[in-house]
């Protein structure tokens, strides 16, 4: 921030708009504007500083947000009515912004479940998880029934019962992208290391086979996993008494572990924006980029996501990757998008959404120029698709969509053991097995939404805290939470909806 008044802030020097920090009437007379305001501006969205002319690039952030659709005087409100995407090729300049900061040796650690393969846990889950959509409400059922059991109660190590049901698995092809990426999903949620035990029920015919999920390995490394169809099982009602008499095995073993010190580098976070508005790029989210950049210090990982919605900012990323081959990796996974959506009839631009806009946020540049600010300074180590194993260390990004549900499936898929979620319009969703932190854009949506959000980053604006400040308590935040402490979505009962595997391809 280069600028700030108590009504408008500038972000940026070289930036042609004022941002609003409050409701600014017709009339109104603004620091940085010699003349008062010809419409009202709401808060979070865009004045004019100068006169733009049809066709000039507006500029927020010190980058490009699109170009003007029309003249714009200096003072008026710039959105829809006159800003459109334009021209926005990038200069990727792979690896030429690496900042490494020194690591951080003091030890900060917290309370977690050691997993047989040197991951640690945040929660110790038991997961009843579905190949197929036909063999969901069975999973539903088993997972109600142990809920009611009296024998879970001699269990108080395991948090509960998870079943992980979706809306495929048949219908489709065995051999194609699709299929590749519903796999990883499930195994990457068998293998996470918030759970302790896993269930995977299936039908018996569908195409997603469990033989083949299962593979020639353990499907975890600490053996505490079974497998069964209804088909061969008999029915709902065996299906059901097999199962609960499954889980009684494994909570047994899942009971044993308790929770140990960790490393803050045992923490892989999911880092998320949903329901994002004019101040998601000035508060919440670049406050969880300096937590971050301070875990990735510590040795941790944090994984950003969602590329529809970092379209038009992946070359501050390319400019971080740690080789031109990483930044190309994140270049590739753009063009597939700019395929993807042209052969199903789509756009890259089609963000914002319509509480986005309300807002304050107009094209998917400046949508995208915020969102990539939760991803801080650190170097970009790798790029990994939908649900593939993180295995870098450090600042990484996951390909998906950005619609949250579905962006988080695929973050916990890769390991993520604890989701960070930024949001300015209000966002309730949880993610079990693996807790979710809400952190509000702005102060009056925290007092209003104050039972579903954790941290209130609107207190930048309005107290004036330092970015750096608000990175530290969200960093404290995640190591009491990944500790036990629960958070507001799990506090409500939240993650029994959200998991949503990105679908590709025909449904047949």
């Amino acid at each position: 921030m280069t600028d700030r008044k108590d009504s408008v802030i500038r972000l940026h020097e070289s930036d042609n708009v004022l941002i609003a920090l409050a409701d600014l009437p017709a009339g109104s007379v603004v620091p940085g504007i010699d003349v008062p305001l010809a419409d009202p501006v709401p808060r979070g969205h865009k004045m004019a500083v100068e006169p733009i002319t049809k066709g000039q690039r507006v500029i927020r952030y010190g980058q490009t947000i699109g170009q003007a659709t029309q003249d714009i005087p200096v003072g008026a409100h710039i959105h829809t009515h006159n800003l459109g995407m334009g021209d926005h090729d990038q200069d990727y300049a792979f690896s030429t912004d690496l900042r490494s900061a020194p690591a951080i040796t003091a030890p900060r650690t917290w309370m977690g479940y050691h997993r047989a393969d040197g991951r640690v846990g945040t929660r110790n889950y038991l997961g009843i998880l579905t190949s197929v959509n036909c063999s969901g409400s069975v999973a539903r059922f088993i997972a109600e029934a142990a809920e009611k059991a009296t024998w879970l109660a001699e269990f108080p190590n395991i948090d509960g019962v998870v079943p992980i049901v979706h809306g495929t698995g048949c219908g489709m092809s065995g051999v194609n992208e699709g299929y590749d990426t519903l796999f990883r999903t499930l195994q990457g949620y068998a293998r996470n290391p918030n759970f302790g035990g896993i269930l995977l029920v299936g039908l018996g015919c569908e195409v997603m086979q469990i033989p083949d999920l299962i593979g020639a390995s353990r499907m975890r490394p600490d053996g505490n996993f079974r497998y069964m169809t209804i088909q061969q099982t008999g029915g709902t009602r065996r299906t059901i008494d097999k199962g609960l008499e499954m889980l009684r095995e494994m909570a047994a073993v899942a009971n044993t572990a308790a929770r140990a010190p960790a490393p803050a580098s045992a923490l892989t976070i999911g880092m998320q924006c949903g329901g994002s508005d004019g101040y998601s790029g000035i508060t919440a989210n670049p406050a969880l980029g300096a937590a971050s950049d301070l875990l990735v210090r510590m040795g941790g990982t944090t994984i950003l996501s969602e590329t529809p919605e970092i379209y038009g900012a992946e070359h501050l990323l390319t400019r971080r990757a740690v080789t031109p081959e990483v930044g190309q990796k994140l270049v590739d996974r753009i063009r597939w998008w700019e395929d993807y959506t042209a052969r199903n009839g789509g756009e890259m631009d089609n963000n914002p959404s319509p509480g986005n806009k309300k807002g304050g946020l107009t094209t998917i540049l400046e949508k995208s120029l915020g969102a990539v600010a939760k991803g801080g300074t650190a170097p970009l180590a790798d790029v990994y698709k939908f649900a593939e194993p993180i295995t870098s260390p450090g600042f990484v990004y996951m390909d998906s969509p950005g619609y949250d549900p579905c962006s988080v499936t695929g973050q916990i898929a890769s390991g993520a053991n604890l989701i960070a979620f930024t949001t300015g319009r209000g966002s309730v969703s949880g993610y079990k097995p693996v807790p979710c932190i809400k952190l509000s854009t702005n102060s009056e949506m925290y007092v209003r939404m104050s039972e579903d959000m954790d941290i209130n980053c609107g207190d930048i604006i309005t107290d004036g805290i330092s970015i750096e400040d608000k990175g530290a308590h969200i960093l404290d935040v995640m190591l009491a939470v990944a500790s036990g402490q629960k958070t507001k979505s799990e506090e409500l009962g939240f993650g029994g909806a959200e998991f949503v595997p990105w679908q590709i391809g025909a449904v047949m």
